[in-house]
């Protein structure tokens, strides 16, 4: 009996752990390499000088003296155009995201709490929809916007975002599996009217749900680039995800014919960060509603 004990193989469970952790060691091995490194990269790049910035090591920090010299001359690029379309940006994406919230919280409660004729057809379109890539819409949401003569203004990229579908299935979902309906019947036969119901008892039951669609809608019109680029032709209309693809076409090293206008990689790279940081803070804000959101109805006791 005893033998039978000595004869089993002591190394698979030593073998199975290097295994595993040499799994997880490529997962992050990866996730450094292709997510940590751009962004380090990203980040030092802008204290850098275009000379430090081609011959130094590329994750050495420059100086705050060259990040200073790049913010300036970023700034001076057309008159502090980066100051622009960053406002026209957060224009863009605030009225947006009002009338996103305001059209579909109230659709997908809706759709939710109501039968209706043409409602699984409404639900089937708009799951359709949010599949389509953005880029497929472009050419006839253009035709549409030409024909009402908006083309130029800015309602030219806050209507067709305004209607966000992945907002109205999201609150679809939200209300169908974590709005207990019979809290709604106890206030319908209370004498509440369905507007009051959907006003003061599901409403507030929704916050994580706002909280989550208010993020999405506002991270999609902020990271907008194909839209409005087809939209908007003056330079002083441009959103700052357009604003950075202009500043691409005049760095010299992309582009050669490019004469005074020409602006070098690092101020580039900080008119990124620049661009970026407006979603990190809302990010940092909002991350307490989005993960309860994002977990509502998952569980049910």
């Amino acid at each position: 009996m005893s033998r039978s004990h000595d004869h089993r193989p002591p190394h698979r469970r030593p073998v199975r752990h290097l295994g595993s952790r040499l799994l997880t060691a490529s997962v992050l091995a990866a996730f450094l390499a292709f997510f940590v490194l751009p962004v380090l990269w990203l980040l030092l790049a802008a204290t850098k000088t275009d000379q430090q910035l081609v011959h130094d090591n590329p994750l050495s920090f420059g100086s705050f003296h060259a990040l200073k010299a790049n913010w300036h001359a970023l700034t001076a690029f057309q008159d502090n155009a980066v100051m622009q379309w960053l406002g026209n940006s957060a224009l863009y994406a605030v009225i947006s995201l009002v009338i996103t919230l305001g059209v579909a919280i109230p659709a997908g409660y809706a759709l939710a709490m109501t039968e209706f004729r043409g409602r699984h057809t409404l639900l089937v379109a708009t799951l359709v929809v949010m599949l389509m890539p953005n880029a497929t819409l472009v050419v006839p949401l253009f035709l549409e916007i030409n024909a009402v003569h908006l083309i130029g203004t800015m309602w030219s990229i806050i209507l067709p975002y305004s209607f966000y579908p992945f907002g109205v299935y999201l609150t679809y979902i939200y209300f169908t599996t974590a709005v207990p309906r019979d809290l709604l019947a106890a206030a319908r036969m209370d004498g509440c009217s369905e507007f009051r119901v959907f006003w003061h008892i599901a409403l507030p039951l929704a916050t994580p749900v706002i909280a989550l669609v208010g993020f999405f809608s506002f991270v999609a019109n902020w990271t907008n680039y194909f839209l409005p680029y087809v939209m908007l032709p003056e330079s002083s209309q441009m959103p700052i995800q357009v604003g950075v693809g202009s500043l691409l076409s005049n760095v010299p090293s992309f582009n050669p014919a490019v004469g005074d206008l020409a602006i070098q990689r690092p101020q580039l790279a900080l008119a990124t960060l620049v661009a970026i940081t407006p979603v990190l803070v809302v990010f940092l804000f909002a991350q307490r509603f989005l993960v309860s959101g994002m977990l509502a109805g998952a569980t049910k006791e």
